[in-house]
């Protein structure tokens, strides 16, 4: 997901099977979604079903915070007068908008048609026999998504929501000091130690999960095995990415509050020139260019670099289109997902929200390209973006992360004992299904 439900612009988190690399030398991500029969006999949507359909669907999401989903379907009613289509907003917490889907899904109810799924809920979800199985309509425009956003949809080789907007982190860097970006996350760090530093996420929460797993990724690392049903979190790839953040605060290349910083916190250091280097997600890039900042026209973004002696990896983030299997009106559901995903609205989408764009040819458009200079950038982002742990537990593996990981950041365990730690409470999780 989206970190904070994408905050406010850009869609982050954020946010999870391996996605595509955008070099031969991307390295890491984990599997886990082999088959292992959790959602045979799921029912499959017929794509003929939106031709004729018409009366009401609901879309329930988080709150829309930039505008987007609202002026989508007001735009959707007006060209669709046989179909009613309703957005329903759930608050703006990630975790409320997931109870408020379990509660439903566990009721049979039928009050949402569909839902803005985080990216990282597939697993879960699907495997509980709540979402159809999109196949039959995603097979047709697969050609069309940048190929990591599919991997957040698909489990046990089926494909169960479309994607509608993406996200990825990038390094963000003082261009009125630096040329160019270093070509190593190391040398990023070097740079750090010797000028003001460079800030992350690196609090105990979904957001260290993200920043670990792209260092740990990047070095070759995995978390879970490829048949999903075993942590593979203690190696020596990711003990060398853990180590590697945990030296970057003890040699002063990170600050030492960087382990209680969230998104907010990190840009606010950024932006008021407290810190040379930021991972952050492209939210913040407007922001800083805003008037009253101090770091207007001064900064620059780019795709991570290379992890020494590993590749590259950015964390896929994002929110996908599901349709549930309680819906009384899955084909007008799919009309509307359909007119959602649908290469105009994810141009307007990137033109006036600032939305991140799923569809590959989207970003080379030259509306997008002005309205999102950066858009090259953040294409390349989301292109090496790899995803997170899929599982059903997938909740209890990130805590596993970040609280370990932090208690590592903070020195309050050595990184071996952390791994050794999160190892073991994510086998308990895993162990549950």
């Amino acid at each position: 997901m989206g970190i904070k439900s994408l905050l406010a612009l850009m869609g982050a988190c954020a946010l999870f099977a391996a996605g595509c690399g955008s070099d031969d030398k991307s390295s890491g991500g984990d599997g886990g979604s082999a088959d292992t029969g959790q959602t045979k006999g799921a029912k499959a949507i017929d794509p003929a079903s939106m031709d004729s359909a018409k009366g009401a669907v609901t879309y329930c999401a988080g709150k829309d915070t930039s505008g987007d989903l609202v002026k989508g379907i007001e735009d959707f009613n007006k060209a669709n007068p046989e179909l009613k289509a309703k957005l329903l907003e759930f608050p703006e917490s990630a975790d409320e908008q997931r109870n408020q889907f379990i509660q439903r899904q566990r009721a049979k109810s039928g009050d949402c048609d569909g839902f803005e799924a985080d990216v990282v809920w597939t697993a879960e979800f699907a495997s509980q026999k709540w979402l159809l199985d999109m196949t039959p309509y995603v097979e047709k425009r697969k050609a069309e998504f940048v190929p990591s956003t599919l991997s957040s949809v698909e489990y046990e080789d089926k494909i169960w929501g479309i994607p509608r907007v993406s996200d990825a982190g990038l390094l963000y860097y003082r261009s009125d000091k630096f040329s160019e970006v270093p070509a190593t996350w190391q040398e990023v760090y070097k740079e750090a130690a010797a000028g003001k530093g460079i800030v992350y996420q690196g609090a105990s929460y979904e957001g260290l999960t993200v920043n670990f797993l792209e260092l740990a990724f990047a070095a070759g690392g995995k978390i879970i095995s490829d048949d999903g049903k075993k942590p593979e979190i203690d190696s020596p790839e990711n003990l060398k990415a853990l180590q590697f953040m945990v030296d970057g605060i003890k040699s002063g290349a990170a600050p030492k509050a960087v382990t209680t910083y969230m998104e907010e916190e990190a840009r606010r250091t950024f932006e008021s020139g407290r810190a040379d280097f930021m991972r952050q997600w492209p939210y913040a890039y407007s922001l800083g260019n805003k008037t009253g900042s101090k770091t207007k026209g001064k900064f620059k973004v780019a795709p991570y670099p290379e992890f020494e002696g590993g590749g590259k990896a950015a964390i896929l983030g994002g929110h996908n289109v599901v349709i549930s299997t309680y819906s009384k009106n899955p084909g007008g559901m799919l009309k509307l997902a359909d007119y959602l995903t649908s290469p105009e609205i994810m141009k307007s989408n990137a033109v006036e929200f600032s939305k991140t764009p799923v569809i590959a040819e989207t970003y080379a458009d030259p509306a997008v390209q002005k309205a999102l200079p950066f858009a090259n950038e953040l294409k390349a982002a989301v292109e090496q973006a790899k995803s997170r742990p899929v599982s059903p537990v997938y909740t209890q593996i990130s805590q596993a992360i970040y609280k370990n990981v932090n208690g590592a950041l903070s020195g309050q365990m050595e990184p071996a004992a952390a791994l050794k730690k999160a190892s073991g409470d994510m086998e308990k999780a895993l162990a549950t299904f």
